[in-house]
């Protein structure tokens, strides 16, 4: 930085934050400043073809990563504590290089690291902006970014240690070795494949609302109530959106709570006693399962199958319906959502329907991500429906007079079957593990669900036992 003349006063274009933000100004510009980061899709997707193919995975760690960023704009910084001229205490310092606390740092960023990626080969993700393919004849590397953490892996050792160094060359960089701890995810090999945990994450969690001695439950959320804005108004509602959107986060590895912590999540504008009470559930669910996560096996096939599932009506106060899905890349659960519908139902297959093309949605996105990584399906994505009328209507070419206002989706995913991409098929209720996403289960079948979504307690806690 250098010292400009002239008061700050006079700097009327720029915007001057307060101390507690380090003073830091930034021009009055329209423009994007947020930094992309991978899906957690994408992370698992990479993890699963890695594990297939025995391909090391390592974690690379940028030091001061946004000073690397580009700055093109005029900025200005008023003189920081310590470092004052006294000769001249009322200028202020004119920025050369971004620092930490600007709000297009994390944007230029990454704008400097895709634009040397692309000069040294690897090109740029379609599907996921955050991930990065290069390919060199029968070499492959797959390299995943996360602000300043990268997830790199590639088909040998050799080519693996070749494009470190490369990246080593042009940006300061630690190698941490083989990934083990990433974005406060616990990575643990094991002999079927790798053990995904957030357990020091929940153990935080429950130390923040004071229940890290408290009783555990079997279920995250009671089979029989339905969370209405009904209610008391709670005392902290601070403390309850605090805790909800930490527990977005733990869905990460997580899936078996995905439906009550969007539950909970609906109430963060106007949180009452009986949302808190479902939420204090949901870490008491937690407290009992501390060592449980999610596990991706190494030995797994090529196909891609679906589940797809929702529940009409359920929502007391709107009478809107709750969908949810889960896609499966052979053993390895890729990806699931669950999620309010943004419209009113009029019959029972109308969620259904639409809760399908909800996951083939996601279904063709990861098809289109797996053909980025060379490994392009087959075969049909199989798509498994426990509403018959559903199932019918995405093949047949009828349209009925009740479902005249989804016709969109209809021949959305229609238009998919008879290309051949999507099946759409019937599974009973009891082996529907998208259940789990749309409403509470009783604990027997919660448990069966939740195996069934390779969400089980890790290894190391049962070595010996079985």
């Amino acid at each position: 930085m250098i010292w400009r003349s002239g008061r700050i006063k006079q700097v009327e274009s720029h915007i001057i934050d307060d101390e507690r933000k380090g003073k830091m100004c930034s021009p009055c510009y329209v423009d994007e400043t947020f930094s992309p980061v991978v899906k957690p899709a994408t992370i698992r997707t990479v993890l699963s073809l890695a594990l297939s193919r025995h391909w090391h995975v390592h974690q690379l760690d940028v030091k001061n990563a946004f000073l690397h960023g580009s700055l093109s704009e005029t900025v200005y910084m008023q003189q920081p504590p310590g470092f004052r001229d006294s000769q001249h205490p009322d200028h202020v310092c004119l920025l050369q290089r971004f620092l930490y606390g600007l709000k297009q740092a994390p944007r230029a960023w990454f704008q400097r690291f895709a634009a040397y990626a692309a000069r040294v080969g690897f090109i740029h993700s379609r599907c996921d902006t955050s991930l990065f393919i290069y390919k060199r004849g029968s070499d492959t590397a797959y390299l995943l970014l996360y602000v300043d953490d990268i997830i790199l892996t590639a088909s040998s050792t050799a080519f693996l240690q070749s494009i470190i160094a490369t990246l080593h060359a042009e940006f300061s960089m630690t190698d941490l070795g083989p990934l083990n701890y990433f974005l406060g995810i616990s990575v643990t090999r094991n002999t079927s494949g790798m053990f995904l945990s957030q357990q020091k994450y929940a153990s935080k969690l429950l130390e923040r609302a004071g229940m890290l001695t408290c009783n555990p439950c079997r279920t995250p959320v009671d089979t029989d109530s339905k969370l209405s804005a009904d209610g008391d108004p709670v005392s902290d509602p601070t403390l309850y959106r605090s805790l909800a959107g930490a527990l977005q986060y733990l869905t990460f590895t997580r899936p078996d709570i995905s439906y009550a912590v969007q539950q909970v999540c609906l109430y963060m504008h106007d949180p009452r006693e009986p949302h808190f009470s479902t939420l204090k559930r949901i870490l008491r669910y937690i407290r009992g399962t501390m060592s449980y996560g999610l596990q991706l096996f190494s030995s797994t096939t090529s196909s891609l199958v679906a589940y797809s599932d929702a529940d009409w009506a359920g929502c007391p106060s709107t009478r809107r319906s709750t969908s949810g899905y889960c896609v499966f890349l052979g053993n390895n659960l890729l990806s699931w959502s669950s999620k309010r519908q943004v419209t009113l139902s009029r019959s029972s297959v109308e969620p259904e329907y639409r809760g399908v093309a909800n996951a083939v949605a996601e279904t063709c996105w990861l098809r289109n991500l797996l053909r980025e990584f060379h490994t392009p399906l087959s075969i049909a994505t199989l798509v498994f429906c426990d509403n018959v009328s559903a199932v019918y209507l995405s093949s047949n070419p009828v349209q009925h007079q009740r479902t005249k206002h989804i016709e969109i989706d209809i021949h959305f995913v229609r238009d998919l079957v008879a290309a051949g991409h999507i099946r759409v098929l019937h599974v009973p209720s009891r082996y529907q593990y998208a259940d789990i996403f749309t409403k509470g289960l009783p604990t027997v079948l919660f448990d069966e669900f939740r195996s069934s979504l390779s969400v089980r307690s890790s290894p190391a806690q049962t070595a010996g036992g079985c």
